[in-house]
């Protein structure tokens, strides 16, 4: 995307953490995970070829960037990705809060706070400590962080999560999320981000898993996310009376989403609960673009009419709706900011 007129000074860096709704690509350097999307069809919309973002093209903190008038970040493993004003992308597909989620496999959340902390140094190296504290302070941070932790259990064998009482599971979950925020605030962070979690249980991939054939929503998991959701909003509104300057953003991709794929004529789409690309009940089997073990697999003819891409990911439409509603929603969907107000 063209950066031309935008100057050191008057732009606000971006930093994006979270999983694989953010990554812009960081999977594509790491070779133990098995959470990819450089293949066809991913990408085939926007970008015209794959670039590791799990969409047929552009993600939510795209088109955030996009409003900021910021380029488009590059994933931060990507080599040579130097803009450093600009901010850093350090989602990655299969990430948790917790370092247990997808253990060895995946870039964590503490794991990316550590590459942002290298960043930071970086800053302070080539601006000198006055101009990195001042983009540091300026800089708005979006995380979206948690589905994994959750769903982890019921995609792999794990008993290590499924050990804990739901409850405490939960503290262990947020609690991770808080250090990892009071930590950027540490460093300088004052403008946070944060996207809730949608409705875990109804995503075509739990329903293809779970109870294929039946189109009913695994209950158990959309309530944890609902509880995760309402606990962290009560810790924001903490973290906001306690830390001097601390402003966010918390956006309700719960209801938002969940009306898109209750009512998807609503919005523009025909069809909000089987995904464009895929095999199986909902095309929502890990097989879209053949890559797996399943080779053979369906792609829908009018990807605009889909809110969902695969089975877990939304398409570029769905994607820019949500960012639509971030950047400029009245604030009890998005509140007690939304995001123009943080860029500002």
């Amino acid at each position: 995307m063209e950066s031309s007129g935008i100057s050191i000074q008057k732009h606000v860096a971006f930093f994006v953490f979270g999983d694989s709704l953010f990554d812009a690509g960081n999977n594509k350097y790491i070779n133990t995970t098995d959470q990819r999307a450089n293949f066809w069809p991913y990408g085939e919309t926007f970008f015209g070829h794959p670039t590791g973002r799990f969409s047929d093209g552009r993600l939510i903190p795209d088109f955030i960037a996009e409003y900021a008038k910021l380029p488009f970040l590059p994933p931060y493993l990507q080599p040579g990705s130097n803009q450093l004003t600009y901010g850093a992308n350090f989602a990655f597909a299969g990430a948790g809060a917790l370092d247990e989620t997808n253990q060895g496999k995946v870039i964590n959340l503490n794991t990316q706070l550590t590459y942002f902390k290298n960043m930071e140094k970086l800053l302070r190296q080539k601006l000198g400590n006055e101009a990195a504290k001042k983009i540091l302070l300026e800089a708005v941070y979006l995380i979206s962080i948690g589905t994994n932790d959750y769903l982890s259990p019921y995609f792999t064998n794990s008993t290590v999560l499924q050990s804990y009482p739901q409850k405490l599971y939960r503290h262990m979950v947020i609690g991770n999320l808080t250090v990892v925020i009071e930590e950027i605030y540490e460093k300088g962070g004052r403008k946070l981000g944060v996207l809730s979690l949608g409705p875990l249980g109804c995503i075509p991939a739990m329903k293809a898993i779970k109870k294929p054939g039946t189109g009913e929503c695994i209950e158990e998991a959309s309530e944890q996310a609902k509880l995760h959701n309402k606990a962290l909003s009560k810790v924001l509104q903490k973290l906001e009376s306690k830390l001097k300057g601390f402003k966010y953003s918390m956006f309700d991709f719960y209801s938002t989403f969940e009306d898109r794929m209750e009512n998807p004529s609503k919005y523009g789409f025909n069809e909000g609960k089987t995904a464009c690309c895929g095999s199986g009940p909902y095309r929502a089997l890990v097989s879209c673009g053949g890559k797996g073990t399943m080779k053979e697999y369906e792609l829908c003819s009018n990807v605009r009419e889909y809110v969902f891409f695969d089975g877990g990911h939304p398409t570029d439409k769905a994607n820019q709706e949500m960012a639509k509603l971030m950047w400029s929603g009245t604030h009890n969907i998005t509140g007690p900011y939304n995001l123009k107000e943080l860029f500002a």
